[in-house]
């Protein structure tokens, strides 16, 4: 379950990865099934790979912060398709 800091955090980090990235679109939240303390921000891959890896890079920078900060810890899944 997602508390209110934690949605609040997640809706920062989507506005600034729409700055950046504005080809990536939000899929949804999910917790880890390895650690359901783990949140997987499931976002859609922009189409060219060199962003993508910017993508990834910006990223696990900004869910750094947060987890340093906040000591949340999510990981931004860039995904080639949006799933249904």
């Amino acid at each position: 379950m997602i508390n209110f800091k934690q949605e609040e955090l997640i809706q920062i980090l989507l506005r600034k990865i729409r700055e950046k990235f504005p080809e990536v679109s939000f899929i949804s939240v999910t917790e880890s099934c390895e650690d359901p303390d783990t949140l997987w921000i499931n976002v859609t891959a922009p189409e060219d790979e060199d962003r993508e890896i910017e993508l990834r890079e910006f990223g696990a920078e900004k869910v750094t912060d947060i987890l340093l900060d906040y000591g949340y810890h999510m990981l931004l899944m860039p995904t080639q398709k949006e799933t249904a």
